[in-house]
């Protein structure tokens, strides 16, 4: 049987050799038909720590590693992490 691979979202990286990754699909709802996302966190093996948060991943479905992971970490996709944000810090003198 082919091992499943999924894309997702790294949302901490805080443990030793484990990454969360949020996986988001879009479903059809049954009855009204309207497109709904539904999300699931996977544990995912990161061996040398590589990842970090906010990068786009790709995950797939291994041996069981521990109680709560099961999934390895393939490769990135896109990096992602906090960006900077310049800010203004002139302040105009009141009173002129």
């Amino acid at each position: 049987m082919p091992k499943r691979i999924l894309i997702g979202t790294v949302t901490s990286d805080k443990t030793d050799k484990t990454v969360t990754v949020l996986v988001e699909r879009k479903v059809k709802h049954p009855l009204y038909g309207k497109i709904i996302r539904r999300s699931k966190k996977y544990h995912a093996h990161d061996e040398k720590n590589e990842f970090t948060l906010g990068d786009v991943v790709r995950i797939e479905e291994t041996k069981p590693i521990s109680k709560t992971k099961t999934w390895q970490v393939i490769d990135r996709v896109t990096a992602g992490g906090t960006q900077a944000v310049e800010a203004d810090l002139e302040v105009e003198a009141a009173g002129n």
